[in-house]
Parts: structure tokens; sequence; C-alpha cells
């Protein structure tokens, strides 16, 4: 029997999307094109319907590469991209102005192909601009057909509120996994009050909850995983007993690391919709069925016991990319 599917805004999705960032952007060299359409068509074919991209991913080529390979296949999924963290040359900047993001969304309408966008997320907080004038353009957007839904990134409970005041968020897209358990400050349980749905993103810790993760020393000179402290020395290696008993755990279970990493965040929230990303067609299929994977109540307990938040070492971001954010921190993260 076949998971059910979960509510996104006006649509229902199956519980696991495809965040395709990977293709182009964050862990090394851009996937070859001919490989990258093969596991676009792939995803399709397993019974993805929720593909998740940006502007900012490959500076557009990411987009473009959706819209030219599934232009065919536009009525088998739910399109996400994102606006706001935007590129001028490959100069990555922040802007929120109502302008600017409904010129971004023009752009990467064209990238895309497509008329409408399903769900067009902020990517990033604006600290220049008010929430509710960038929420206005985003309701515009609507208005004109340009967008179906709305949706926030890395923002925190507060400034949701204040953009669901304006128009109603379909989505808050945010990390969330055994590793990085902010969201379970405030943003998770406000969600569930106003009706929107959070999207995880990263739910295997970028790679490291997986039965072989990268070392520090094997990262490719492109992956942004150097500049993260908690993907590098000396707390990789500190996290790595916690790694190792929940290796054990989905080994009990007969499933790989990664599929119980993502059973566990669609089992904390029954609503959310993770959305890891790979380019590799075996993890793409594993990813997939992780949510055939049901946890019992004594699994789940122990996975929250192991991976207290103080029990992970070092922060997730760097003070400059903290900074771009406005998502919750614990207070032992503060201190």
């Amino acid at each position: 029997m076949s998971p059910a599917p979960r509510k996104l805004g006006s649509d229902t999705v199956y519980p696991v999307g495809l965040g395709c960032m990977n293709l182009h952007h964050g862990y090394g060299p851009p996937t070859d094109e001919a490989d990258a359409a093969a596991l676009l068509h792939e995803a399709l074919d397993l019974g993805y319907n929720f593909l998740d991209t940006a502007t900012i991913y490959g500076f557009g080529r990411n987009e473009t590469l959706i819209g030219k390979t599934l232009k065919a296949r536009q009525g088998e999924f739910l399109q996400a991209s994102k606006c706001v963290l935007l590129f001028d040359g490959k100069k990555r900047m922040i802007d929120a102005r109502p302008d600017s993001i409904k010129t971004a969304c023009e752009a990467s309408l064209k990238r895309l192909q497509r008329e409408t966008i399903d769900l067009y997320y902020m990517h990033r907080p604006d600290p220049k601009v008010p929430i509710e004038d960038s929420m206005g353009a985003m309701a515009d957007l609507v208005k004109e057909g340009k967008i179906r839904m709305v949706g926030l990134s890395e923002m925190g409970e507060g400034l949701l509120r204040r953009a669901h005041a304006v128009h109603p968020v379909s989505a808050m897209q945010s990390e969330y996994s055994l590793l990085t358990r902010n969201p379970e400050i405030a943003v998770l349980d406000a969600c569930r009050e106003l009706g929107v749905t959070f999207v995880p993103f990263s739910p295997v810790g970028r790679g490291y909850l997986a039965d072989n993760p990268p070392a520090p020393a094997d990262y490719h000179e492109a992956d942004m995983r150097r500049i993260f402290p908690r993907w590098t020395e000396p707390y990789w290696t500190q996290n790595q007993a916690l790694l190792k008993q929940a290796q054990a755990i989905a080994g009990d279970l007969g499933c790989t690391m990664s599929q119980l990493a993502i059973a566990w965040t669609l089992a904390k929230d029954a609503a959310c919709v993770p959305i890891p990303g790979t380019t590799s067609r075996q993890h793409l299929k594993d990813n997939f069925l992780a949510a055939d994977l049901s946890l019992s109540s004594d699994v789940m307990a122990a996975l929250d016991t192991l991976f207290q938040p103080e029990a992970v070492k070092g922060p997730r971001y760097s003070p400059a990319a903290q900074a771009s954010v406005d998502t919750e921190q614990f207070a032992f993260e503060l201190s």
C-alpha cells in the first residue's frame, strides 16, 4: 500500500519531495546535464511529484534544466522555486523589495518555461525590507496568476505570523533533521496552528546521516560544507559516536541510515514534506522508499534521546550565514 499523500496548500503530494539544488550547487561541481536530466525523469517515473529549486541554484541553471527537461511533464508534479536570494553575475545578494520579487518571478517563469509557479518562496528574510511589503508583492503575483501558493524559507515564528497576516502562507521551508532540531523551538508549532506545511530541507543532515558519509578531507573544493562548522573538524569526528549508534538502529530495521533519517522527520510531523536532494539514482530510490518506513514509538524515543540538541557538537552555520536567517536558536547556542 502506498503511503498517504500529504497536504500542501490546496494540493496533496507524495510525502517525500525532491530537492534539486545538488544538481548544480552546494556539494561540488555541477552534474553532467544528461545525467541530471535522466535523474529528473527517473524521479517522476518513481512517483516524486514535488520538485524544489531556486533562482540562486546554479545561478539560474537549475531552473533552466528543469524547465527544458520536464516541459512535457509539467502536469505530473508540483513545482516550487524561490526568490529574494538572487545573483548579479556570480555575486549572491538578498533583495526582497516588491519590484525585485516581481522581476525575479518573471525570470524564473521564463527559465522554468511555465506560465505559473505552483509554490514560490521567499528564500531568506531581507532585513532592509519589511516582510509585509514583500508579502504584498507575493500576493500580487497570486492575483496575477504568476504563482499559486506563497512560501517562506529559513524564517522563524515571528516573521511567519507577520507574513501570514498579509497573505496565507502555504509552506515554510527550513533545515530539519536529527542533527538540526531548531524548528522544534517554535516554528513547527506555529505551522501546525496556522495550517502551514513544514518542508524540511537537508533531512539527511547534508549527507552526514548516511551509511558512509564523506569525511571533511574528501569534500570537493566547491563543497559548502567546508564553511559549515558542524561538518568540519573537530565536530565531524565528535559526532561520530551519535552516527554509529543511529547506523546500528538502521541496521536492526533493515534500512539505510538516510531512510531512517527521512522516516524520523516524517514521523516527527505528520504533515511535513521533507525534500532530500541527491545526484545518485540509487539514493533517489532509497529516499523515495523512506516514506514506506514506519518507526515504532520506542525507535523514535531512542533517536530523540540520542540526538538531543545539546548532544550534537558544533553550530550548523558560520556567524555570517546565521546572520542571514531568522530561525530560532536554542539557549545553549546563544551562550
